[in-house]
């Protein structure tokens, strides 16, 4: 498996095109601090609207470097994640946070540095039902992607992005040649020429 951070430096934008124009969360998603950013392996949980227990659940099978993607279905207005289990997570050594629902505690959650990208920043707290239908580990649907453990997550302040694992090396590199190729079209614009000529349009 290759070593983690392979697809540091990158942005979420040079390799979604890189892509093929796949695998982009969806855009209510974003960072509580426009300067974090994140990449690592997904893991996936899944917890009921309203209700955080599967991602206590899934604090204790976290590795070091994971991303924790949470999938919390129509359930926004909640708020999941705070000060507490952030300061957890950085002591088990997980790399970030991607949640389709809330978080509170944002002031503390900035201090605290652990990337964090949230659909929502909302104070309304959860519940921690036992029998409540969630799991982890275990695909998640978010948008159009379907993310899997391990899969590639990359977060920065233009968006989310998750790729499968197999392909991540191999985009990694497009996308490396891609902004390559990109610093050549700003130096011919920066001497003034036109964006109709470079791209031949």
């Amino acid at each position: 498996m290759t070593a983690w951070p392979y697809a540091a430096t990158i942005s979420s934008a040079s390799l979604h095109e890189a892509a093929g124009r796949r695998g982009a969360l969806p855009s209510a998603i974003k960072p509580i601090d426009r300067r974090m950013n994140v990449e690592g392996p997904a893991l996936p949980v899944r917890c009921p609207p309203g209700d955080n227990l599967w991602i206590h659940r899934a604090l204790r099978a976290v590795k070091p470097g994971d991303v924790l993607v949470v999938d919390c279905g129509g359930g926004t207005e909640f708020g999941y994640w705070g000060e507490i289990m952030a300061t957890s997570a950085i002591a088990l050594g997980a790399a970030g946070l991607v949640i389709t629902g809330g978080v509170r505690d944002s002031l503390q959650l900035v201090d605290l540095g652990l990337p964090t990208f949230a659909g929502a920043i909302c104070i309304q707290g959860t519940g921690k039902d036992p029998k409540g239908d969630g799991a982890v580990g275990e695909p998640v649907r978010i948008g159009a992607v379907t993310v899997r453990r391990g899969d590639l997550v990359v977060a920065d302040a233009d968006g989310v992005i998750v790729l499968p694992a197999a392909d991540g090396p191999a985009l990694v590199q497009a996308a490396r040649d891609r902004d390559a190729k990109e610093a050549g079209i700003l130096e011919r614009v920066r001497a003034g020429a036109l964006t109709l000529d470079v791209y031949n349009l």
